[in-house]
């Protein structure tokens, strides 16, 4: 059984109905023992490339119109100019913990290209999940990492970071 196919080459976007339609569907939990975890392997390699060329810092699988509750991240350098840290890979992610704290930043997504607007985040966060051998994960994060994660969890809850932004404009390509 292969998860991918040539629909998952791309990033959907929110460009084309379909694809608008299913990011906005709630992804269910997945059974990461139904899958071998070689494929696995292959599916987070795969999105980790997309994310790399598209120079993003977090994908969730159903923006390649995957449905399955998992998401890639890892923070981008000073510069901008590439990646540091962990990467993470998590399956089934929860929320768990969150601080009161909340911080306002600007918020972009590879599936609504070119546009940007103010959302309201955590500023720490505590998620829980798994990894590809399905072994149990707990994951606390603060500042940009948590804003990535939120994000990201979000997606997978079939929300867009244009539901709660504010300032929402569109910003030419350099």
């Amino acid at each position: 059984m292969s998860l991918l196919n040539p629909q998952n080459s791309v990033i959907w976007t929110v460009t084309n109905p379909t694809h608008e339609k299913f990011l906005r569907t709630p992804v269910a939990d997945f059974n990461v023992t139904s899958v071998p975890r070689k494929e696995l392997e292959h599916v987070i390699t795969h999105m980790r490339k997309l994310m790399i060329a598209e120079k993003g810092v977090g994908l969730s699988a159903n923006q390649i119109g995957l449905s399955v509750r998992l998401f890639i991240c890892q923070l981008p350098t000073a510069q901008g100019t590439g990646y540091q840290g962990k990467f993470y890979a998590i399956f089934n992610p929860r929320l768990v913990r969150t601080s009161e704290k909340k911080v306002c930043d600007e918020e972009g997504c590879l599936s609504i290209p070119g546009w940007y607007g103010s959302v309201d985040r955590f500023y720490s966060i505590t998620l829980s999940g798994v990894d590809k051998q399905n072994r149990p994960l707990s994951i606390s994060a603060r500042g940009l990492l948590a804003r990535i994660m939120q994000h990201e969890l979000d997606h997978l809850n079939g929300v867009l970071f244009t539901d709660h932004a504010s300032n929402v404009q569109r910003i030419a390509e350099l």
